[in-house]
């Protein structure tokens, strides 16, 4: 979920990750119109529709509820290791 910016409160599924620059490409948020040429793949040319990219502090998580929450990092005491969980539900993130 979108936090800030003009996209806000918008929802959609991470594409892909920046992490030098800290950034994400969500589905169907923020998108920016791209002028193309004619060419093999679109003969007619034209405006298309793009998503551009988000910085990662605009983003949160949304958990099972449908609502956004902050992530925290606990000790699971089966398997020893840190996993991420909801701080809302306190359910474990995959």
């Amino acid at each position: 979920m979108v936090i800030a910016g003009d996209s806000r409160s918008q929802q959609g599924k991470v594409l892909r990750v920046d992490a030098d620059e800290y950034k994400a490409i969500v589905e169907g948020v923020n998108l920016v119109s791209k002028h193309t040429k004619p060419n093999a793949k679109s003969p007619q040319g034209g405006i298309v529709k793009k998503e551009a990219s988000v910085n990662m502090s605009n983003l949160m998580i949304v958990d099972s509820s449908g609502k956004p929450t902050r992530i925290g990092r606990r000790l699971d005491p089966k398997t020893e290791k840190l996993v991420r969980y909801s701080k809302k539900s306190g359910e474990v993130i995959k």
